[in-house]
């Protein structure tokens, strides 16, 4: 045993990584990547959030464009009336309404036969 510690004692590469800097170095740098608050992990972890947070906003910002956008074309009352008889099936007095649908547009329920 004490022959084979002092082989390895004569190699250069343990003289390296038994020096008593090069262990704390390793110490610390293992601490701060893996176990300490603001670790590698943690960071890595925040940054992909962060990431995600700033496509939803690029979403939402587009949704709040669009909605701007048909808020300014419901301002005009001709717009408004369109809207109103196409969405909300609204009328005007005396008018009948008759909404028709296609075959291929209605849901259809699976036969439990």
């Amino acid at each position: 045993m004490k022959k084979w510690f002092a082989n390895l004692r004569g190699k250069r590469w343990f003289r390296i990584a038994s020096n008593i800097y090069v262990l704390i170095l390793s110490v610390f740098v293992v601490w701060m990547l893996f176990f300490d608050t603001n670790s590698m992990l943690i960071h890595n972890e925040l940054h992909r959030e962060n990431q995600k947070l700033q496509q939803q906003k690029e979403f939402l910002q587009e949704q709040i464009a669009r909605d701007r956008e048909i808020i300014e074309r419901l301002s005009d009352p001709a717009e408004l009336e369109k809207f109103a008889r196409e969405k909300y099936f609204l009328k005007k007095e005396g008018e009948d309404i008759y909404i028709i649908e296609y075959q291929d547009s209605l849901k259809q329920e699976p036969d439990d036969r």
